[in-house]
């Protein structure tokens, strides 16, 4: 299931996101894993946390970042949650390959009971169906 969280800059997004990541390892029976563009969160959440910097891995745009998430299923099946903070700055600011994305990425979950959490920098009357179907 993929959740957004979805605001303009200074919304408090990351927050949230922190937030749902630090309940999330209370609750989970499987393994958690946060994407990020650096190691901005690494005191922020839990340490029982897979952080994860996408810069490390040369990631950039919506296709490199699909594959990157099937290889961390395809290496673990204990995966419960997966976090994404800045999806925009990962693959960029076309919306509709996002909401490929996010078709792609629910494909590839269909099996398994995991909740992937995106934040999405930018207003949500800017999205178009193909992203706002996740609210």
């Amino acid at each position: 299931m993929i959740k957004l969280i979805v605001g303009n800059k200074g919304s408090g997004k990351t927050k949230t996101l922190i937030e749902m990541i630090n309940t999330a390892t209370k609750e989970s029976k499987g393994n958690i894993v946060c994407i990020e563009k650096s190691m901005k969160l690494t005191y922020d959440i839990d340490h029982t946390v897979r952080l994860i910097d996408i810069d490390a891995y040369k990631i950039s745009g919506y296709d490199a970042f699909y594959g990157f998430v099937a290889g961390l299923f395809a290496g673990n099946y204990d995966i419960t949650d997966v976090f994404v903070d800045g999806i925009l700055k990962i693959g960029g600011r076309n919306l509709e390959e996002l909401g490929a994305t996010f078709d792609k990425i629910v494909e590839l979950t269909k099996d398994a009971e995991v909740n992937i959490t995106f934040t999405v920098s930018c207003d949500s009357c800017e999205l178009p169906e193909s992203v706002k179907k996740y609210l």
